[in-house]
């Protein structure tokens, strides 16, 4: 079975490096869109509550919006990091 699937990204807990989940390249441009980088090589971008709450009332992808609820779960917060 492979590891990836041709323009599917993987999303990763930065900080214990557990898998959250594989996201299209649409929900990708959405995160990179909307979140602050600090390099053009960024690949890792911190997330609250509140920032999954206003993306979900601005109407972005619901699929996308609970893939990282469920991995935030009950914490405040959640620093997620994406690859190919």
């Amino acid at each position: 079975m492979p590891t990836s699937i041709t323009g599917m990204v993987q999303l990763f807990n930065a900080d214990t490096g557990a898998p959250i989940g594989q996201i299209g390249e649409a929900q990708l441009e959405f995160l990179v869109a909307q979140m602050e980088e600090e390099h053009a090589w960024d690949q890792d971008y911190y997330l609250n509550a509140d920032l999954l709450e206003a993306w979900r009332e601005q109407g972005a992808d619901p699929a996308l919006i609970e893939l990282l609820a469920k991995a935030m779960g009950d914490k405040e917060d959640l620093n997620i990091r994406w690859s190919r």
